[in-house]
């Protein structure tokens, strides 16, 4: 199986002045959950190598058992310094593509073309695509063969208002991940804030929040 994961390049969070990106967990959790399972793993990033880090997913208090474990693999460190640039990606012989999250996609994913056409292409030809938290951002612009939204009529899930709210960032960010998903047709689902929710609409799977990280990837395996 060869995966496709996709991250931001992003640092900026909008103009407080604080830095943001990927998210360790987010990231952390699905590429042990494809590299246990014996997946071929590609990293990329709209600017290539070194992706940025959300510091506060950083902090002691958000660690768990793949974030220490990525802490102390150097090769997968190493894979991480060394994203290709989306440009320069094909989506030929890959068989799914996975996006984590973090704030930083909102401002760049959401808008690269580079990824648009990578999304548009894996779902037009039938492979999953996953993404998580504030990930399903990539499907703001995202269009299904019929030129309409590509989540229209599909169960999603995203960070919800509230849980966007409970971090203080709802009128910093460019827009709400739950809001976008519902103005796009998505049938938009729930549940409580910060708990592990994974939604598969054919081969699409999308997750809540952190928590859902790990299931999201697995859930993403089992439609291979």
């Amino acid at each position: 199986m060869k995966i496709l994961m996709v991250l931001t390049s992003h640092d900026e969070l909008g103009d407080t002045g604080k830095k943001t990106g990927f998210w360790l967990e987010e990231f952390a959790a699905p590429y042990y959950i494809f590299k246990d399972a014996g997946s071929d793993i590609t990293l990329a990033s709209p600017e290539g190598g070194q992706p940025p880090l959300d510091p506060s997913s950083d902090a002691d208090d958000a660690q768990t058992e793949d974030t220490k474990r990525f802490k102390s693999d150097k090769a997968a460190q190493a894979a991480l310094a060394n994203t290709k640039p989306l440009s320069a990606v094909s989506a030929d012989g890959f068989d799914a593509i996975f996006y984590p999250g973090g704030h930083g996609p909102l401002w760049d994913l959401a808008e690269n073309d580079d990824s648009k056409a990578l999304i548009e292409t894996f779902s037009a030809s039938g492979r999953p695509v996953g993404a998580v938290c504030h990930a399903p951002a990539i499907f703001k612009h995202a269009k299904n063969a019929v030129g309409e939204p590509l989540v229209k009529g599909k169960a999603v899930t995203g960070f919800t208002n509230s849980e966007e709210e409970g971090v203080g960032l709802t009128n910093v960010v460019p827009f709400l991940v739950e809001d976008m998903l519902k103005e796009n047709g998505g049938i938009y689902r729930k549940t409580h804030d910060w708990a592990p929710f994974v939604v598969v609409d054919s081969m699409l799977v999308t997750g809540q929040n952190p928590a859902s990280s790990a299931e999201a990837a697995s859930k993403l395996l089992d439609l291979l």
